[in-house]
């Protein structure tokens, strides 16, 4: 038990050495000028009334062409809400997206469409309830010119109210921080290697298209990391970005929301329960054993804890997270995280994300190429 609880505390040590690595080499936005390219944002909209008037407000303040809302079938006025914060601004197009076809998930299909009807050469995918800050889509896209690459997924600054929220959510930045070697992802062809973020995704038309578009993840729940996936088998490159000070997101409001949205997707984020059991044991062995075993009066189980709480702090400092004393609950956290790993699984054929299934039932027909064609809108009709 002494030799794990060493081990576990040397991972825990070496994920905060790797972290702290990390935050010094993330690339960041950069403020500059877009060289005249057209840029379209994009915003796939389902039951989102609540969140899309501050993201439509903070988009007109962009340097974009234009903005398109997809009402992707919502039934609480999303269109309506959209409508009366764009104010009449002609860069706005407000469209309901058409019936979602067998073999399709709801988002990749929101976006396929989104896509066809944007003319931008670069398109900013954004989710509905991330808010901008001004400047930052211009600052993306000066930093996908600078480095020449063809995807930037800038990870916006995780707002967390409730203590579910504030065990699980710092853990997004925290994983790819600690355990992904940025440079290398970035640089390797490898699309296993990489990290993507859908909340604000900022591609290269050109790049897109070569790789399907959504139309080749279209059956993907996690579509922006098979996005990226998709763009680096076609010979393109990009990956994460901290977009910390460019963009805030509330994904859930409390327990329940937090456990169905993981619900819906965490199982596809290991490629298999093996791959899932591998990672859930090494986290367990290097946030939780040391913890325990300090419990128990072990010095290097103390040590161990330290580390953990080490990177966790690393990390907040440089995404705008809470420290104290959030830091220091690391190991619920991290228990937190397998318990909805393996929730995850045992629902996911089942599980269901606003009014829809979140798995192409096995049964389910695979379509042929299908990306929507160009102009495939008809009006959303005020409400």
């Amino acid at each position: 038990m002494s030799r794990l609880v060493r081990l576990g505390a040397g991972l825990a040590a070496a994920g905060a050495a790797h972290a702290a690595v990390n935050v010094r080499l993330v690339r960041r936005p950069v403020a500059g000028a877009t060289s005249g390219l057209r840029v379209s944002a994009l915003v796939p909209a389902r039951d989102e009334r609540s969140t899309i008037g501050a993201c439509v407000r903070a988009l007109l303040a962009q340097d974009v062409a234009e903005i398109i809302v997809l009402d992707d079938g919502s039934s609480d006025g999303t269109a309506e809400a959209a409508r009366v914060a764009a104010a009449g601004d002609p860069r706005v197009r407000i469209r309901t997206g058409a019936r979602l076809p067998a073999g399709w998930l709801g988002k990749p299909h929101a976006c396929a469409q989104l896509a066809a009807a944007a003319g931008g050469d670069v398109l900013v995918f954004l989710d509905a309830d991330v808010v901008l800050e001004p400047g930052a889509v211009g600052s993306a896209v000066a930093l996908l010119e600078r480095l020449g690459l063809d995807l930037v997924a800038p990870h916006p600054r995780q707002v967390a109210g409730s203590v579910a929220e504030r065990l699980v959510q710092p853990l997004l930045q925290w994983s790819v921080l600690t355990a992904l070697p940025l440079r290398l992802a970035e640089r390797s062809p490898r699309p296993s290697l990489g990290a993507a973020n859908g909340q604000f995704l900022v591609v290269r038309r050109e790049a897109y298209e070569r790789a399907g578009g959504h139309d080749a993840v279209r059956a993907e729940v996690l579509d922006d990391l098979a996005l990226l996936r998709a763009i680096k088998r076609a010979g393109g490159r990009g990956g994460y970005v901290d977009g910390t000070t460019s963009a805030t997101c509330r994904m859930y409001r409390d327990w329940p929301q937090l456990r169905d949205g993981y619900g819906k997707s965490l199982w596809a984020a290991f490629g298999s329960p093996g791959g899932a059991a591998a990672v859930v044991g090494a986290l367990t062995l290097a946030y939780l054993v040391p913890p325990v075993a300090a419990l128990c009066g072990s010095r290097a189980g103390l040590a161990g804890y330290l580390a953990g709480v080490a990177g966790r702090v690393v990390t907040a400092r440089a995404t705008g997270g809470r420290v104290v004393p959030d830091a220091f609950a690391h190991p619920v956290s991290v228990a937190a995280f397998g318990y909805l790993t393996a929730r995850s699984f045992a629902v996911r054929d089942r599980a269901r994300w606003k009014g829809r299934p979140v798995r192409v039932a096995p049964d389910r027909p695979a379509p042929g190429p299908s990306t929507p064609p160009r102009r495939p809108w008809r009006a959303s009709a005020p409400r």
